[in-house]
């Protein structure tokens, strides 16, 4: 079995613990990698500054509300590069507001999930999130 390699692009750090908590409980072997601003999550994607000799990631769970670069320019940023335009994001955020939906698949997100209040929700929404994209959905490797 292949390991999943998940960017979580979160600055919330009761969202990045809880996040990391449900992956940890996981059916399957993932690398969760965490960065936690906009500006940290294109330096990762670019392997540049600290982050030269990471893997690229299979998929990004990104939130929208970041200091620096917010998760609609990363977006942009993502899906306008021919080298990483190929992974699924998956906007991840407190926001429900339609304009915000709206303009994330504008720019091509895979999906927008609403972060749930209630611990016992948050928990669960990963665990789908994880057996959706991780289990059922065959994720696409970068051309060589």
């Amino acid at each position: 079995m292949n390991v999943v390699h998940i960017l979580l692009v979160e600055d919330n750090e009761g969202d990045i613990l809880l996040t990391t908590e449900a992956f940890e409980h996981a059916k399957i072997i993932n690398e969760l990698s965490i960065v936690r601003d906009g500006k940290e999550a294109i330096d990762f994607l670019l392997k540049q500054n600290k982050y030269q000799d990471v893997s690229t990631p299979d998929i990004l769970l990104l939130d929208i509300n970041l200091p620096k670069k917010n998760g609609i320019e990363v977006l942009k940023f993502i899906k306008s590069n021919e080298n990483l335009k190929h992974i699924p994001v998956i906007m991840l955020s407190t926001s429900s507001s339609d304009s915000d939906v709206n303009l994330a698949y504008e720019n091509y997100a895979n999906c927008f999930i609403t972060k749930p209040v209630e611990v016992g929700d948050f928990m669960n929404a990963i665990a789908k999130i994880e057996e959706f994209w991780i289990n059922i959905v065959k994720l696409p490797q970068p051309l060589k």
